[in-house]
């Protein structure tokens, strides 16, 4: 599975952006998706991820209530529209495949084998 995230940009805080992971490969319907964040100088961190139907969704407390994760395996896409947006959530975006046996799993790095490059969120106050 390859992945490619797109969609960021700069926004003034309070604005929306909506990302998208478009994914290769016939299998993507059966994989859980996740979406990672990186700012400069601090570790990767979990956003948010959605099981392989659409049935399961989870978020980092940080995101919830502000962001919500979607797909559409029709067009082996995972959307992540990301509304009231923060300085803080100034960093690269990236999206990843995997499985995720539990919600424990869900925002875990190692639970996802395939990595898409990432997209710049930049949010200014």
């Amino acid at each position: 599975v390859q992945l490619q995230a797109s969609g960021g940009g700069l926004v003034q805080a309070g604005g929306s952006l909506r990302l998208s992971c478009a994914a290769s490969g016939r299998t993507f319907s059966s994989y859980d998706t996740g979406w990672f964040r990186q700012a400069p100088g601090k570790e990767r961190e979990f956003v948010a991820a959605i099981n392989w139907s659409g049935s399961s969704t989870y978020y980092a407390d940080s995101v919830k209530g502000r962001f919500t994760i979607s797909r559409d395996n029709a067009r082996n896409t995972v959307y992540l529209q990301m509304n009231s947006l923060k300085p803080e959530d100034t960093a690269v975006y990236s999206c990843a495949a995997g499985g995720i046996a539990s919600g424990a799993q869900a925002s875990r790095p190692a639970a996802y084998p395939y990595w898409g490059q990432g997209t710049q969120v930049t949010v200014s106050s």
